[in-house]
């Protein structure tokens, strides 16, 4: 995406399968990381809302699960 500035900076934590996969869409679609996720997000609302729901669900309770675990 030539001559398209991002404006926006913000500092990020991921998990390593997170960031592993989103290195892997930015390879894949020639994008560079910051791109990418600005793509993924600015294009959510075409995904299936009922099935984000339900993995953000399971992510929801994954993330418990590891706070009862090491806290």
């Amino acid at each position: 995406m030539a001559g398209r500035r991002l404006t926006r900076q913000f500092p990020v934590r991921m998990s390593e399968a997170g960031y592993r996969r989103l290195r892997r869409f930015a390879e894949d679609t020639g994008l560079e990381e910051g791109d990418a996720l600005s793509f993924l997000f600015e294009h959510l609302d075409g995904t299936d809302a009922a099935g984000l729901d339900h993995r953000l669900r399971q992510y929801g309770a994954k993330l418990t699960r590891a706070e009862r675990e090491t806290g």
